[in-house]
């Protein structure tokens, strides 16, 4: 039987394979996604977010750079890199038409598993980096 930290390397294999069937299997069907952008719950607002993420960047890979060794939940440090190429959702709801641009980041992310299925999965990263590095810059008006 798998440990939490199997499941969450096989899932980072399908990710970098782009393989969004693949990354479904390991979600249990009433999953809950928490990233920054917002949180997904079950498997078809999930697939949609991977959809998403991989039009936007469709060179996209994510390096595992540290993983912390325990039973559950998984705990993983990582790098995101790839290149902005198609339209991506903006926390305003409007959507960033490819700009190009590189981009890369780092980010942490904790998956508790239970049965071999993600149950709960969050991502942690930096939202103004991202932004910053897709030459978008933040807009204040005074209250």
């Amino acid at each position: 039987m798998p440990d939490a930290r199997d499941v969450k390397d096989r899932l980072f294999d399908a990710l970098n394979e782009h393989d969004i069937d693949k990354l479904m299997e390991f979600y249990t069907e009433d999953a809950v996604f928490v990233t920054p952008v917002g949180i997904a719950e079950g498997r078809e607002q999930i697939f949609w977010y991977y959809q998403h993420l991989l039009t936007g960047f469709p060179d996209m890979h994510v390096t595992p750079w540290y993983k912390v060794h325990c039973s559950d939940p998984a705990v993983t440090e990582w790098t995101f890199m790839g290149t902005h190429m198609g339209p991506f959702l903006m926390p305003d709801g409007h959507v960033a038409e490819g700009t190009g641009r590189k981009i890369i980041f780092r980010g942490c992310g904790l998956c508790t598993i239970e049965d071999d299925k993600v149950v709960t999965h969050r991502d942690y990263y930096d939202q103004l980096e991202l932004y910053n590095q897709l030459g978008f810059c933040l807009v204040t008006e005074p209250v």
